[in-house]
């Protein structure tokens, strides 16, 4: 055995161990429930998560030191009644019907799903898939980042104790209250667990993968943003600030690196500025480098802080700006400001054109953001299709923050705090998860053939089906000897209480 996995202390593995088979017992009795009471517990947990929005902003940014209260209760709201409006309406229980290709579809949740949570979005992931994995009938184990765990098992807490007021099974929502990255491994491989969902760094996401059980994982971002000479440059500039100092900047949605077009970069810096952003002079810049990225990579400790605080420690005053704007001479990873920086930092570049856009973009994005988002501000269709087709991003923001825009909350993508980097990125899901991507289907198929015809499934409840066929006992012959009876009994009973345990 590993020699890392040897720290987990036993008592703490095997108190772990109860939460999963806890789930477990609680996932088979959900899975019996109906949409009607499944939407009751739904709705009940996101007005419980809705309740408490800007008590648990407020708590997250004390525990974490990132972010912004104001922003992080809007993400509380938009992931709790928010998510409800957008997917309450999608029915994940019932049997679907295609009688033109004579198939119905009978839902399978997952089961268990071990959710890791990350320390920038703790409480809004908290919610998103807490509400997903219920909305499919799934049991969920929150893992939240040790530096949240206080706020994530107060808020899982809350929302547990919802869902079973509201007629879920005890042990639906459940989570890891000191989690350590040992326990998390031995956790993530267990047999019982059918699904890990891994929002946060590579480590954590490739940890995820290695576990042997299905993950749903996502990959780092690094979002260029472009402006051409058909934008509207004010309010391109305004969505950009906007959008740069969301939350300080922790959604990995976020713009790394704004390109512009010679022909409007002045014009853009004025408006940039007239909109709250700090246009830094050179020596700043230098100063920014040289703190943002240390020998071992991203000063963490800069992680979601205010711009001004931000300024302040490089050495220099930007008292009330919303965004730094660092311009830079080259696009390419060399140049540690165009990497992916989850604080209110934007590298600015000026570009000849749609050709040297696409490059520079490409070039910034060879090391980090592979298949995840970028941005554009266009209204020039040619340079649009252009820039998404040749940049390995799989969603491109138009005319838009890229921070929520990306994330499916100002375009009509899946709204989501989980971003899939498909192929490039590594992970196997390509899209923004939603509830679809927790939930599969078994597939009744007729044969095509015209003349076999599809049976009439209207009406058929896989939940609440009919008795059929003949009592076990009934096939019980005069010959049957009494060992062979017992076995039959011994059969019965325990079909008997494995039903009675499960209703």
């Amino acid at each position: 055995m590993d020699e890392v996995l040897l720290k987990v202390p036993d008592a703490v593995y095997e108190q772990a161990l109860l939460k999963i088979e806890r789930s477990r017992w609680a996932a088979v009795r959900f899975q019996k429930l109906d949409r009607d009471a499944t939407t009751r517990i739904v709705q009940a947990v996101a007005a419980a998560g809705h309740a408490k929005a800007q008590f648990y902003a407020e708590w997250a940014v004390r525990e974490t030191g990132m972010g912004v209260v104001q922003h992080k209760r809007q993400k509380n709201e938009a992931c709790s009644l928010g998510l409800v409006e957008i997917y309450g309406h999608e029915d994940f229980v019932a049997p679907r019907i295609d009688t033109a290709a004579k198939i119905v579809e009978l839902p399978r949740p997952a089961g268990v799903i071990y959710a890791l949570i990350p320390v920038t979005n703790p409480v809004a992931t908290i919610y998103f898939k807490t509400l997903m994995a219920l909305m499919t009938r799934n049991a969920i184990i929150l893992s939240p980042h040790p530096g949240a765990k206080a706020v994530c098992a107060d808020a899982a807490r809350v929302m547990a104790e919802a869902a079973t007021a509201a007629g879920a099974p005890d042990g639906i929502i459940q989570v890891i209250e000191d989690p350590t990255i040992p326990l998390i491994e031995r956790l993530i491989a267990d047999e019982r667990v059918d699904l890990v969902i891994a929002t946060g760094g590579p480590a954590v996401v490739k940890a995820a993968y290695r576990s042997g059980n299905p993950a749903l994982g996502v990959g780092p971002g690094n979002a260029p943003v472009l402006v051409d000479d058909t934008a509207d440059i004010r309010l391109a500039a305004k969505r950009i600030v906007a959008s740069k100092s969301f939350d300080n900047s922790i959604l990995c949605t976020n713009e790394s690196t704004l390109l512009a077009f010679n022909t409007v970069a002045d014009a853009l810096l004025s408006a940039l500025k007239a909109e709250g952003a700090h246009i830094c002079s050179k020596e700043e810049t230098d100063r920014l480098r040289k703190l943002l990225f240390i020998e071992h990579g991203f000063n963490v400790a800069m992680i979601g802080k205010d711009a001004s605080i931000i300024a302040r420690e490089a050495g220099f005053a930007a008292p009330g700006a919303k965004i730094l704007v660092t311009p830079v001479d080259l696009v390419q990873p060399e140049e540690r400001l165009v990497r992916e920086k989850l604080c209110p930092v934007l590298a600015f570049a000026r570009v000849g054109g749609i050709d040297q856009a696409i490059s520079c973009a490409r070039s910034m994005m060879r090391t980090a953001g592979r298949g995840h988002s970028a941005a554009i501000h266009s209204r020039k269709e040619l340079n649009i299709m252009a820039f998404a087709a040749a940049l390995p991003a799989l969603r491109v923001a138009v005319n838009t923050g890229c921070s929520l825009g990306s994330a499916g909350y100002e375009t009509n993508l899946g709204p989501s705090m989980t971003i899939g980097t498909g192929f490039a990125g590594g992970s196997s899901l390509s899209e923004n998860l939603t509830p679809r991507h927790l939930v599969q289907f078994a597939r009744i198929a007729y044969n095509k053939d015209a003349a076999e015809v599809f049976g009439n499934f209207s009406g058929l409840d896989p939940l609440h089906l009919p008795k059929a066929g003949p009592s076990p006992l009934a096939a019980v012959g005069v010959g049957t000897s009494p060992e062979d009876l017992r076995q039959e009994l011994r059969k019965i009973i325990l079909e008997e209480l494995s039903a009675v345990l499960a209703a």
